[in-house]
């Protein structure tokens, strides 16, 4: 029965508020994954966690606003308003401390996270001490929740997380040259400052969509986790946005549909817990950086080290004690098992021994300085120097009357 009910909610069978939800938490995911890829390359992660916890204030302030005009306080529009409004003013004071003062960046973040963040607390507990509107529900912004949102909330985030991901497109270029190399953006013409602006803009955007559905507390990880994760994919910037988008978006999307599932767990754990998942699958198994093709490459790179040294010893007549060496040398049929090397290993250990001779020489050859700087000792020699340089190596070496060294 659980399983039928996750694969409607992941096929958007569940209803129509569940569909909006999943839809609004996809593009939400898009654009925090997008937009904290330039946090994330500018080496910037922990703002999104000041402005995130700077909204808190906003939160209660815009409850207590709208409860005094005889409202319930709990229009997501305007508590989101207010939310902005307090974040804003922290992204503001940090930035104020970081360039007036000889605070840090980071020591300037712990000051702005922690004091909103505790006006914050105090005065969602005189809210809750005050017989006004009706505070129910607000602790829902420190983790989210989808539960008790509404039609026309649903239709506010979708279309705030479309837009939001619009202008993460529309900006990609000045924003990737600035967290990429500040330096070249500047000398290329681009205002550093105000590109800086426009991305702590985006991600307190993002961060104020996101209270509802995944939490104050927990936006910043979906800020940061899907660039972490799409690093482990690709080596180039602009890439890295696309697929941090595309991680944030599956985030979201199965999150949500899992949450639909279990409306009694708040929504903004589970989103969480999937970009750890796709994160951890990443990190384990990417082709490029994961652990699994770091080891592997770490395993071919000991057995051609295992495999030179044997062919070299092989050639000098020398035994073979290491057994791992030996292992190898037989499977490759390059040896028996005793030790003795057959027909095949004898001639590729002359070969082995003359290479090691003619990079001998390379490295005295000012000509050949930058093909040796190349050379990692286990390189063949003819994938680095031309037949012809080969044959002035193997004439200097005849000539010298030697043959291996």
């Amino acid at each position: 029965m659980g399983t039928s009910i996750l694969l409607d909610a992941l096929t958007l069978q569940l209803g129509y508020n569940a569909k909006l939800v999943a839809i609004g938490a996809a593009l939400l995911g898009i654009a925090a994954g997008a937009s904290g890829t330039f946090l994330f390359l500018r080496k910037r992660a922990l703002v999104s966690d000041a402005i995130s916890h700077a909204t808190l204030p906003g939160v209660g302030l815009a409850f207590l606003v709208m409860a005094a005009f005889g409202g319930d306080g709990r229009h997501l529009v305007g508590l989101l308003l207010g939310a902005a409004l307090t974040a804003g003013a922290g992204l503001l004071a940090m930035h104020w401390l970081t360039r007036r003062t000889r605070l840090a960046e980071d020591a300037a973040i712990g000051a702005v996270l922690s004091v909103f963040f505790g006006f914050g607390v105090v005065l969602l507990t005189v809210i809750q001490t005050v017989s006004v509107g009706r505070p129910a529900g607000l602790e829902d912004f420190l983790l989210g929740a989808t539960a008790g949102m509404l039609y026309q909330d649903a239709v506010l985030i979708t279309v705030a997380g479309a837009l939001a991901v619009l202008v993460v497109w529309l900006l990609r270029r000045p924003m990737t040259m600035v967290a990429f190399d500040a330096g070249f953006a500047a000398a290329s013409g681009v205002n550093v400052r105000r590109v800086d602006l426009a991305m702590m803009g985006l991600v307190l955007a993002v961060t104020i969509i996101g209270l509802k559905m995944v939490g104050l507390v927990l936006i910043v990880a979906l800020l940061i986790i899907p660039p972490v994760t799409a690093r482990f994919w690709t080596n180039r910037s602009d890439r890295v946005v696309v697929i941090a988008g595309v991680f944030g978006g599956l985030s979201g999307f199965i999150g949500a549909a899992i949450s639909a599932t279990a409306p009694s767990l708040p929504t903004g754990p589970i989103i969480v817990l999937t970009a750890f998942v796709l994160f951890a699958v990443s990190m384990l198994f990417a082709p490029g950086r994961g652990v699994l093709a770091a080891w592997m490459r770490h395993r071919r790179q000991q057995r051609r080290i295992h495999l030179r040294q044997g062919l070299l010893a092989i050639a000098q007549d020398l035994p073979i004690y290491e057994r791992y060496t030996l292992q190898l040398l037989v499977r490759a049929g390059l040896a028996r098992a005793d030790g003795v090397p057959t027909e095949l290993g004898r001639r590729r250990a002359e070969k082995a021994c003359r290479d090691e001779s003619r990079w001998a020489v390379a490295r005295r050859m000012h000509s050949h300085e930058s093909a040796v700087s190349r050379y990692d000792g286990l390189l063949p020699i003819e994938n680095v120097l031309t037949r012809d340089e080969i044959r002035e190596i193997d004439r200097q070496i005849a000539d010298a009357g030697g043959e291996c060294a």
